[in-house]
């Protein structure tokens, strides 16, 4: 019985949760994403201890190659100097750090590549899971758009509109349009009244005059005759410039 009861309330979380999962697809996309995240920062480090055995294989066999020619060296000096006992004795150190260069090199040369391997397999699986996350993203907005359009459709299948409440509104609409033109023409109208037109005249009148007499005063300055008032100016083949 007991049994059965644990089942039972088993299955109504079940049910429970699996509705707030359909009512909150972000959330999963969201904690998708930060369980993603956790777990490439778990192989992010994996990859990083794995380039620092990298790294350190890299000084072990530049160190050993440096330490492989420094020996070499000795050895021809001793070899060349008759020192044949000491000669023998680095020869013998040579070779068994020749035996641990090849096996440094062969270590470096598998961490290198298992660590370039690991590295494009999280690649794809970031790219990957991008591609994924986006087409979900698509297919989310997909569906809120549905929801929407069925949600207004409900909602106007059950509303019951009246044209005069519609009519009403439009009228108040109208009304405070007109209302805004009228104090807008108004405004206009008074700016209109207030602008003095005979002073405009005045003093167009003036700034006309102006402009004839500093032309005449330049005519006159290059030796060319004014026409006079009232008279288009006469072709001359006469040029601009000092007389």
């Amino acid at each position: 019985m007991f049994a059965r009861i644990g089942r039972l309330v088993r299955g109504f979380f079940s049910l429970f949760i699996s509705g707030i999962e359909e009512a909150n697809p972000e959330a999963l996309m969201a904690a998708a994403r930060d369980d993603f995240r956790a777990k490439m920062a778990q192989y992010n480090m994996a990859l990083a201890r794995m380039a620092g055995v990298g790294e350190r294989l890299k000084g072990q066999v530049k160190g050993k190659t440096s330490k492989a020619q420094d020996l070499e060296r000795r050895i021809l000096a001793n070899h060349a100097a008759g020192n044949m006992e000491l000669a023998g004795t680095l020869a013998r150190e040579l070779q068994e750090l020749k035996a641990d260069l090849t096996t440094d090199t062969e270590e470096l040369k598998e961490t290198e590549e298992a660590y370039q391997a690991n590295l494009r397999q999280a690649k794809v699986v970031q790219r990957e899971f991008e591609d994924k996350v986006r087409r979900l993203e698509k297919q989310l907005s997909q569906v809120q758009i549905k929801e929407a359009q069925a949600e207004a459709a409900a909602a106007l299948g059950n509303t019951a509109f009246k044209v005069g409440d519609l009519g009403d509104t439009l009228k108040d609409v109208e009304g405070v349009l007109q209302k805004r033109y009228e104090v807008s023409a108004g405004k206009a109208r008074v700016a209109k009244d207030m602008v003095n037109m005979a002073e405009i005249q005045e003093k167009e009148g003036e700034r006309k005059a102006l402009e004839q007499n500093a032309l005449a005063e330049f005519l006159a300055s290059q030796g060319v005759q004014a026409p006079a008032a009232g008279t288009s100016t006469p072709a001359t083949e006469k040029q601009i410039g000092p007389s």
